[in-house]
């Protein structure tokens, strides 16, 4: 029993630590991956294995039983099993909450989810210090026990952190994830009950995977039930969704709350952020020329919808783009059009892919938002030094950046750090949205040659009508330039924190009531 003990201590702290790695998973596809969620996360999970390991030990010194722990153990489980299908249709409906910002709706949702963890986590985390208990017959030999079980259970909890995040997420999904996690200890417990107390143990629980079988069976698998989805998945990175509406394919990802492509089959303006960042060249100064850009380098590649813009003005020239997520190229492919012969879509990181890059580009764009964040590490002085490497002499780098309708930090604090190695920034508002869109040129340019260059563009009748509208909406909605701000570096780069405070200030003051 001794060995079948440390091997229950293994399993469970997998599993435990699964079941932490499947609730931010869960939460994930509703209210996206910031920081504030996993912290969320985290924090209340953290909770659950105090209480455990807490109750764990005053449960073993009152009854220092294989059978007790083992019963413990089947019915955390059973628990952990039948949570993903009490909080899918929980989270459907905060989805729905979500994309209508009824906030106290989906946040209710999320305290629901999060405490539907706090019976199987608990009662999981028992089994550490009760194995303790029951493996301690020698009072010297107390701390190698206890160095012994914890180290099993760190272990088992390593693997609990790759296995499903890596393999079983985007194979099985998170459910039948949950439910092959919440099997296996149901049979570490029953074979624990059976070898403690007999098989007239285990009959008792017997219908426990039944139960669950038959949840399985019943099961609506689908994530969300956003109108107008056409296709949903979960990759290693992910929740997919890809809705149509009015003829329109828009892709979003986990929370829903920013679109990452659009496509329509014989439409390519769209009034977002992706056509302006082809306007980027008529900052240089004049005169300009569309032979001009010969390469581009995307980064958040996403569905590819910036790519066809840029073919439509700029020809058939060499774009390399760059997306994290293999599973968003595969949809882009099938469901976005992206399917341009003259666009090179990496699956990789894009500072890793821009700086190994063998091209020199006219036009860098970085669109590498997950809502409400850039990744820290696209939005420091030596990811923005890459940049200006791998531009050429006339080059210009696009940015899509977040912002409140009172609140310019993040612009201000971008521009001042790309500033550090370029010598002009400009800045449009996105009209209707929270987006900017700030242009940094090589050389030392002024607002005014965008004025110039597009008067020049329409005397030019072959110039494409997508770059004059785009190009008109730039002009109209160009900012002051940013000023004050501070310097992201790798070593210091608090995005997370001004955005925090960004999005928090916009909820209490009443931004989100504006909105509706």
């Amino acid at each position: 029993m001794r060995r079948f003990l440390y091997l229950t201590v293994f399993f469970s702290g997998m599993t435990t630590l699964a079941a932490e790695f499947g609730a931010s998973r869960l939460l994930q596809t509703i209210y996206g991956s910031s920081n504030l969620v996993w912290a969320s996360v985290i924090g209340l999970i953290l909770v659950y294995f105090a209480a455990g390991y807490q109750l764990g030990g005053r449960w073993a010194d009152r009854s220092p039983h294989a059978q007790t722990l083992f019963t413990i153990l089947a019915l955390g489980a059973f628990a952990l099993g039948v949570v993903p299908f009490i909080a899918q249709p929980v989270l459907r409906g905060a989805a729905l909450a979500f994309d209508s910002l009824q906030l106290d709706a989906a946040f209710g949702a999320f305290a629901a989810t999060l405490i539907l963890f706090s019976l199987p986590i608990t009662l999981l985390a028992v089994t550490s210090p009760f194995v303790i208990r029951l493996l301690v017959d020698d009072p010297n030999r107390a701390g190698n026990v206890a160095g012994d079980v914890y180290a099993l259970s760190t272990l088992g909890s390593v693997i609990g952190a790759f296995l499903p995040t890596l393999v079983l997420f985007p194979l099985i999904g998170v459910t039948l994830s949950f439910l092959l996690f919440s099997s296996l200890m149901l049979l570490i417990a029953f074979i624990g009950l059976w070898r403690a107390s007999g098989i007239k143990a285990v009959l008792p629980f017997l219908l426990m995977p039944l139960f669950l079988t038959v949840l399985a069976v019943l099961n609506d698998y689908r994530i969300k039930s956003t109108p107008g989805q056409i296709y949903e998945t979960e990759s290693a990175y992910n929740y997919i969704e890809v809705l149509e509406v009015n003829g329109t394919r828009y892709l979003r990802l986990n929370e829903g709350q920013g679109v990452h492509s659009q496509y329509h089959p014989t439409e390519l303006f769209y009034g977002g952020p992706w056509e302006q960042f082809s306007v980027g060249p008529l900052f240089n100064n004049p005169p300009f020329s569309l032979k001009q850009v010969e390469r581009i380098a995307i980064i958040g590649l996403a569905a590819g919808t910036a790519a066809r813009q840029a073919t439509a003005i700029y020809g058939p020239i060499p774009i390399d783009g760059w997306e994290i997520d293999p599973k968003i190229i595969e949809v882009g492919r099938e469901y976005f059009g992206m399917t341009l012969p003259n666009l090179n879509a990496y699956a990789a990181d894009g500072r890793w892919g821009l700086e190994h890059s063998l091209y020199l580009y006219d036009i860098i764009i970085v669109d590498a938002y997950r809502p409400p964040y850039i990744p820290p590490h696209l939005t420091t002085q030596e990811f923005f030094a890459i940049c200006a490497e791998r531009l050429t002499q006339d080059g210009v780098l696009a940015i899509n950046i977040g912002r409140a309708p009172n609140d310019r930090r993040l612009i201000n604090d971008l521009a001042a750090t790309i500033r550090t190695v370029l010598p002009s920034t400009h800045v449009m508002d996105l009209p209707y949205t929270f987006n900017s869109v700030l242009f940094a040129t090589k050389q030392p340019t002024s607002p005014d040659n965008l004025a110039f260059n597009l008067a020049a563009l329409h005397r030019d009748p072959s110039t494409p009508a997508l770059l004059l509208s785009a190009a008109a909406v730039t002009y109209t909605a160009l900012q002051p330039a940013p000023s004050g701000g501070i310097v992201y570096t790798d070593d210091r780069s608090p995005i997370e924190w001004v955005t925090n405070s960004l999005v928090l200030n916009f909820i209490l003051t009443g931004g989100v009531d504006e909105l509706k």
